[in-house]
């Protein structure tokens, strides 16, 4: 539902903008917090459900010392209609001056919007103590205003609001973590726009952008999606050419370390635990090496997944985030060929990073496979397995990327293949799964069923070995 716009004017979200609603219309003051990866669209979506019902917004300065903040919150005010004021010491006088705005306010419902709040939280400034000051001892008391803050740090959002110790503990009234797109919401966001690609072509964008709207918003009708990826990267000036160094810059305020662990991860498919991980960047072992490894995973950059069998600290680590690996295999020594994606079609080096990319897209779409699967409503859990080649005892070496497992005491084995049309399941396609699986039952000795399970985009051809294959997941099975 939208507070003051069309419904049509924001592609899916459906249940956050029915919080959002729902803390609009509630019969008291509402604190909302909105947090999700940059470029995710938080803003977007507040502003558009909010239409222009704003008592007051802000966003801080990036990179900005306290006095700086201060002097750009206090040019909000004035925006806002507040005139005649002395300057803020600090951030306690300036949540006085914001009080006295909301008291002048006519609205109905005052709706406050602090957007960027960690920007805000400069050194030394106190200002989640003025925030909390602000909402426990003066507005939360009143039933008249909704205090929606935002963030694209997400730690930071965790860590001092969400999850806040202190004054602001159990004080929100919602949480919204704002996940990018599915393959579904990518569909109707470029049929908004009147671009006319299929799915496959849909697919592949998204194997480049993820599921971030502010990557999708560059694409272009009357361009091929090759010419839109030459000219949102690749041409002289591409808008998004050094979207990597803005992108982690922006999110950690040091980024030097966050990068050495995202390059390491970039060079390992299956990813690496936290021991090699350390090895591999030779960063310090310590808790905060941990903390940047959570840090990574809640800003949605990693996954971090167990393997069958194995207990929680021996977690493996993967670099998930589908532009992250698209720059690292492309654009880190970017070409001089202002045409280089149109050039390299079908080229051995892409065909191999589509393979890679295809698995990713597939591991943040496990809900929907789990529906074309019909287990929707089973418990499962979802993991990877591996183990060394053992010739003495039959064991021929496997990596397995994705199982689902299953609360039935069904195992689905996960084979993903991209490809441009229907795959053909070979002899070594069928022995390589069938060594998988024999590998798996003998080092574990799991005794559930095993169902193998491939995903490809355009399903199998009839073959000697297609009947070996108990689920076929396609691409329309992903944009559910």
């Amino acid at each position: 539902m939208h507070i003051g716009r069309t419904e049509d004017m924001l592609i899916g979200r459906e249940k956050e903008q029915k919080v959002l609603a729902e803390a609009f219309q509630a019969a008291e003051s509402r604190f909302v917090a909105v947090y999700g990866r940059r470029r995710v669209g938080k803003t977007y979506l507040i502003r558009e459900s909010m239409g222009s019902r704003f008592t007051f917004q802000h966003a801080g300065y990036y990179g900005g010392k306290l006095m700086d903040e201060l002097f750009e919150f206090c040019a909000s005010l004035r925006e806002y209609g507040l005139k005649d004021f002395a300057k803020p010491r600090n951030w306690l006088e300036a949540f006085e001056l914001l009080k006295e705005l909301i008291r002048r306010s006519t609205e109905k419902k005052k709706v406050i919007f602090l957007d960027e709040l960690s920007w805000m939280d400069t050194r030394g400034s106190d200002f989640i103590m003025a925030l909390e000051g602000f909402w426990n001892g003066w507005a939360s008391a009143r039933t008249d205003i909704l205090l929606i803050v935002c963030g694209s740090v997400t730690s930071w959002m965790l860590n001092k609001i969400v999850h806040n110790k202190g004054g602001l503990y159990n004080r929100l009234s919602y949480k919204i973590h704002l996940q990018p797109f599915s393959l579904k919401e990518c569909e109707e966001y470029i049929q908004s726009k009147n671009i006319v690609m299929n799915r496959h072509q849909i697919l592949e964008c998204y194997m480049i952008m993820g599921g971030i709207p502010f990557y999708w918003s560059f694409l272009e009708k009357g361009f091929s999606l090759p010419q839109n990826i030459d000219r949102i990267f690749f041409a002289k000036d591409a808008p998004l050419e050094n979207e990597f160094d803005y992108l982690y810059a922006a999110l950690f305020k040091k980024p030097e370390p966050y990068v050495k662990i995202i390059s390491a991860l970039a060079k390992k498919k299956a990813g690496m635990t936290r021991e090699e991980l350390l090895k591999a960047t030779r960063l310090p072992d310590s808790g905060n090496f941990s903390i940047r490894l959570e840090e990574l995973e809640s800003c949605g950059f990693l996954r971090k997944y167990r393997q069958y069998g194995m207990k929680e600290r021996n977690a493996v680590y993967q670099l998930i985030d589908n532009f992250t690996l698209f720059y690292y295999k492309f654009l880190e020594k970017k070409p001089t060929d202002e045409h280089y994606w149109s050039n390299q079609i079908n080229m051995p080096a892409v065909n191999a990073w589509c393979g890679l990319a295809f698995e990713r897209v597939c591991l943040e779409h496990v809900s929907q496979m789990k529906q074309a699967l019909g287990i929707s409503g089973v418990l499962s859990e979802e993991c990877s397995w591996a183990c060394k080649e053992d010739k003495e005892n039959g064991i021929y070496g496997s990596q397995i990327d994705l199982m689902i497992v299953r609360k039935d005491q069904v195992i689905n084995l996960c084979e993903m293949k991209f490809s441009g049309k229907k795959y053909t399941i070979t002899a070594k396609v069928d022995e390589d799964i069938r060594k998988k699986t024999s590998d798996f039952l003998s080092v574990t000795g799991a005794r559930y069923a095993i169902h193998t399970t491939l995903v490809t985009p355009y399903g199998v051809t009839d073959g000697s070995y297609a009947g070996n294959i108990q689920n076929v997941i396609t691409t329309d099975d992903l944009f559910h």
